[in-house]
């Protein structure tokens, strides 16, 4: 059975973090439903891309999902963060240990806003970082995943592509995410900005290209 994926999103929503997660998802044939937690599915979201989600939140709130997943962006943030509705889903998605998953803002304007955290490890975007637990914030991950708590958090849209390729690999497997990632030509972590090999200075010979 294909895996449910609950996506909600708001008026101020971050557009490219709406966009590569929607669309990372679904290359995974995962089944992905963009919900507007306001009163239409017309949205425009933070950078002025319109939109239109699939559904209002309040016409799927009796399914179960799979995964939760909050992307930031503000005034988004806080839109999800005010809507009574969203917070039941999050509070029951948490009670019976379903991923939640977010990014940005999110993490620390609504799941740390409604205690969702609980101490898990956690990072978003670097405006937020002092709401979070000092003790449990990692600041320099781009993706953190506490899977006691059940919880993937990531800060912000350049680590968008990275975190929905997570979210992918915790669902469906290492096969799944490399068979998305693979013809989306992203970097590898580990590639240098510029090979300096024949630089003077450089010490890695050979290795230095070896990526």
């Amino acid at each position: 059975m294909t895996q449910k994926i609950l996506l909600p999103v708001a008026h101020g929503s971050e557009d490219m973090e709406v966009a590569i997660i929607a669309d990372v998802l679904r290359r995974a044939e995962l089944d992905v439903t963009l919900a507007s937690v306001e009163d239409d599915i017309q949205l425009t979201f933070a950078r002025g891309l319109k939109v239109d989600a699939d559904t209002l939140l309040s016409d799927v709130a009796d399914q179960e999902f799979d995964l939760i997943v909050l992307p930031g962006g503000l005034p988004g943030a806080e839109h999800l963060r005010d809507c009574d509705l969203l917070l039941e889903l999050l509070e029951k998605q948490k009670a019976k240990q379903g991923w939640i998953a977010a990014i940005c803002a999110s993490p620390a304007v609504v799941l740390n806003y409604h205690s969702l955290i609980d101490g898990a490890y956690a990072t978003c975007h670097p405006f937020f970082q002092d709401r979070l637990d000092e003790e449990a914030v990692m600041p320099d991950d781009a993706v953190v995943i506490d899977e006691h708590h059940k919880l993937i958090t990531s800060q912000g849209p350049g680590t968008a592509m990275r975190f929905a390729i997570t979210l992918v690999e915790e669902l469906l497997g290492s096969d799944a995410a490399d068979a998305v990632e693979q013809p989306l030509c992203m970097i590898p972590e580990a590639y240098d900005d510029e090979c300096c090999e024949g630089d003077e200075g450089c010490d890695k010979g050979e290795e230095c290209c070896q990526h």
